[in-house]
């Protein structure tokens, strides 16, 4: 394969993979302010995700790919609120281990690193397009 396909075949590989951490994100925003079930039990964990390079071995180039998802395993925050259901036999409910800020940051991120992959993307499209105009 040529340049320019491999170089839009590794562009959306990591499109994919930023789509699958922006998922992820949302998931953990979604979750934020989210209580146990029980008294005394765990809250939703915030969720990581993990990138790895993969060897496309039909194209000879390495691609972006989802390594994993995984938990994070920080502290829960302790909020203090004995009439809460999910509270504990001292009065403290165990909140999700997530921050609005990093989610956020982290979200922006992603986006930007899309975006970046997407432009790619319109730049290689545009000079395949050129050269076909040329061989015309």
């Amino acid at each position: 394969m040529d340049q320019l396909s491999s170089t839009l075949f590794i562009a959306s590989s990591g499109m994919r993979a930023q789509g699958t951490r922006l998922r992820v994100i949302s998931e953990n925003i979604a979750n934020k302010d989210s209580t146990a079930d029980t008294a005394g039990g765990d809250p939703y964990r915030r969720k990581m995700i993990t990138f790895k390079n993969v060897m496309d071995r039909e194209l000879g180039v390495e691609t972006v790919n989802v390594r994993k998802i995984r938990e994070d395993q920080s502290n829960f925050k302790m909020l203090f609120d004995p009439g809460h259901p999910a509270a504990d036999e001292n009065g403290y409910v165990k909140r999700p281990n997530i921050s609005g800020l990093i989610e956020m940051m982290d979200m922006r991120e992603a986006q930007r690193s899309y975006e970046a992959n997407l432009s790619v993307i319109d730049v290689t499209k545009t000079m395949l397009s050129r050269t076909v105009d040329m061989l015309k």
